[in-house]
């Protein structure tokens, strides 16, 4: 089933490109009553969900900063504001978390893919993947990039414990913190690593995650939420905003860039620089479940908790939502 999604998603991107005009974004009938709608306002990947928000989604709604922790009234460890959503955005590192407490989870809608790098500095002896044993790397242990990390570390029979992960808060002074030497390297995402990269110029050498690591930035939502008539319409409305939003950006990514420099506080530049970097591909991808189940595996052994099958873990997929939005 999630073949067939991806392929229909895929065709609707395709007839969006070929005519790249404005469209009529409000379907007939009533329009369905505000979303509460979470996720972290700092990020790039973002950018979709607070474009079809403001210019797609018929009922009208804001992005409020956040994540998964506020489908259940929690506040996200980011930050943020508490309260309760209806959808959140978050990488699946997030969804595999949450859900240990929170099975209820569940991934309706892959909305970008972050495409990460490791950024190094040469002169710190730093050459290939091996080398990075026994440096000072910054990055966030316990997210995507930590993941992503750990993945780029096996490439050379390494381990995430032969290196020394340091955090860097405020993220914005990552970039800084290697230019300082405080660091050897960065594992981060876009704009930051974008802007570790300018900082070392001629003294630089990156590796990408390309066939390796990509992170699935999703929309989730809870089975609860799911199971309510009124509620589930006004999701899958707002899948189908972001089917609008991804195909605005297809044709022009001027509003989308500039609505993630007015949130995040990035500078225009930052953000068009790092584009590149970012894929919206609005479906769920084939191997959604293979990515979940690998990931468990390294989460559990860092939480020091028993692995979840692939049973479990593909209960946390709802396919359901965007075969609707896509039917309509």
């Amino acid at each position: 089933m999630l073949a067939r999604i991806r392929r229909a998603s895929g065709l609707t991107a395709i007839f969006a490109l070929a005519a790249c005009a404005p469209g009529e974004a409000v379907p007939p009938g009533p329009p369905p009553a505000p979303l509460a709608v979470y996720g972290s306002t700092a990020t790039m990947e973002i950018a979709p969900v607070l474009l079809a928000a403001r210019d797609f989604y018929p009922g009208g709604t804001q992005v409020t900063d956040g994540g998964i922790p506020n489908l259940f009234g929690e506040t996200a460890s980011h930050g943020g504001e508490p309260g309760f959503a209806d959808v959140a955005t978050h990488a699946e590192t997030q969804a595999l978390r949450y859900s240990v407490e929170h099975p209820g989870i569940r991934i309706i809608l892959t909305v970008t893919e972050g495409h990460y790098r490791i950024i190094a500095r040469r002169s710190a002896g730093i050459d290939s993947i091996a080398d990075l044993k026994g440096k000072r790397i910054a990055t966030l242990a316990n997210t995507s990039a930590g993941y992503f990390l750990a993945r780029m570390l096996e490439q050379a029979g390494l381990r995430f414990s032969d290196v020394e992960p340091v955090r860097i808060a405020p993220l914005a002074d990552i970039a800084g913190a290697l230019d300082r030497g405080e660091v050897d390297a960065v594992a981060i995402w876009e704009p930051h690593s974008a802007d570790a990269a300018a900082v070392l110029g001629d003294d630089m050498i990156a590796f990408e995650g390309t066939g390796i690591y990509r992170e699935l930035f999703n929309l989730n939502t809870t089975e609860e939420n799911l199971a309510d008539p009124v509620k589930r319409r006004r999701i899958v409305a707002f899948v189908r905003a972001l089917f609008d939003a991804k195909d605005a950006i297809v044709c022009d990514p001027g509003d989308a860039q500039a609505l993630v420099v007015d949130r995040a506080g990035f500078a225009p530049d930052q953000v068009a620089g790092a584009w590149s970097h970012l894929a919206f591909p609005m479906s769920l991808p084939d191997d959604l479940l293979d990515a979940l189940v690998r990931e468990e595996a390294w989460l559990a052994e860092q939480d020091g908790r028993p692995v979840r099958s692939r049973e479990e873990l593909a209960r946390l997929i709802d396919p359901t939502v965007l075969a609707e939005a896509l039917a309509q």
